[in-house]
């Protein structure tokens, strides 16, 4: 039977995590990391999944039944995007899936909305429906709410288009930015973060303090806009005093911690224009920028405070078949 394999890159939030949540924009690069799946049609009405890297082995479930019930932990997003997509393209036979990665899912650079989107992409070619990138978009982040509930999309979008996007809220707005080149230094704090937990935190406190945190998330907005005009110019000295003002609104969210606080001040103190936090915070990354005769130092400075420099290249292709 024919089989297609398809890739997506990883993500990186520059700026605008958390506020990107309610109705504001932020700006997002895709990585050099890829998420591979490779999707077989067979005869049996099965749908089986093999994902080494989440643990998943020899998973098999009649293709009827699939979205539903317990799903186990690691196949669930995967699982989800094939009902998602049977629902509305009926299909005869059943599916063999393998998920390869380039990246670890400790890192939040967003390996499950890769996985989905590879898997609606592969569908869709394996079966000749030729969707277009803002209806795989559409699919998948469908089927992210469907899992987690809560999501802006950002990370769908980076899988999907690449490159380094402006995205607002459910891909309201979602434009690619026309740079070449993006020379950021990630730091891995050892630490893997629950976005749902940390968006459930800020919640509380904007629960409690609405015009506070409604009024932060207007000043991040203020950045991203900011940011956005710095980038497509590449003042890296300007996007870094962005990314420090970005990372204190962050902190004043709860959502910073010791260990990001100190790798992020020792790329600072030794010479990066700027450094905050990525994703939804609690952990996984920082990203900086820093001049290019710094850039042996901060990358030695986040060493030593503790954290794990990842190679990794910026503004990346987005999904594609391989």
């Amino acid at each position: 039977m024919r089989s297609i394999t398809v890739s997506a890159p990883g993500k990186l939030m520059l700026l605008g995590e958390h506020s990107v949540v309610y109705n504001r924009p932020c700006i997002v690069t895709a990585v050099g990391q890829r998420m591979f799946v490779t999707v077989e049609k067979t005869k049996d009405e099965f749908f089986e999944l093999n994902a080494p890297d989440v643990n998943v082995r020899d998973y098999r479930r009649p293709i009827s039944e699939t979205g539903n019930g317990e799903i186990e932990k690691g196949a669930k997003f995967a699982e989800l995007a094939v009902a998602n997509f049977i629902n509305k393209f009926p299909i005869a036979g059943g599916l063999k899936m393998k998920t390869k990665s380039e990246f670890s899912s400790q890192f939040g650079f967003g390996s499950s909305s890769a996985s989905t989107v590879c898997v609606i992409k592969a569908l869709s070619e394996l079966f000749n429906k030729g969707l277009s990138d803002k209806q795989i978009f559409d699919l998948a982040y469908k089927t992210v709410l469907d899992i987690q509930g809560k999501g802006s999309g950002f990370d769908v979008a980076a899988a999907v288009f690449g490159g380094t996007l402006y995205f607002w809220t459910g891909g309201k707005i979602i434009k690619p930015l026309s740079i070449k080149h993006l020379p950021l230094i990630v730091g891995y704090s050892g630490v893997k973060a629950d976005t749902v937990t940390l968006i459930n935190q800020v919640k509380e406190k904007a629960d409690k303090y609405p015009q506070v945190i409604e009024g932060i998330y207007d000043q991040i907005q203020i950045l991203v806009d900011e940011g956005k005009k710095a980038l497509l110019k590449k003042d890296w000295e300007s996007l870094g005093e962005i990314m420090n003002f970005n990372q204190g609104y962050l902190a004043s969210l709860g959502v910073s911690t010791k260990k990001l606080a100190d790798i992020i001040y020792a790329a600072r103190e030794n010479g990066a224009y700027g450094a905050k936090l990525s994703g939804a915070g609690g952990g996984d990354c920082m990203i900086c920028l820093a001049p290019e005769e710094k850039i042996k130092s901060v990358k030695k400075a986040i060493e030593d405070a503790g954290g794990k420099v990842i190679e990794i290249k910026a503004n990346e292709e987005g999904v594609r078949v391989e």
